[in-house]
């Protein structure tokens, strides 16, 4: 997971790239902000799926 504060330097630099545009040292750390919070939400979703286990209702009649 992404810490706070590197959410929050994320957060900051896209409302900033809103209002105004960004350097290009700020376009490349937001760029590798962005990186790191879709590799851990991919990565994180990823889990969640391994997870998950479909249930058929006819196969629940079924003794396993």
């Amino acid at each position: 997971m992404l810490s706070k504060e590197k959410l929050n330097r994320l957060n900051d630099l896209a409302k900033k790239a809103k209002q105004t545009s960004l350097s290009d040292e700020e376009r490349v750390e937001r760029d590798a902000l962005r990186r790191e919070y879709l590799d851990n939400f991919r990565e994180g979703f990823r889990e969640h799926l391994d997870r998950i286990h479909v249930v058929d209702k006819d196969d629940l009649s079924k003794p396993h």
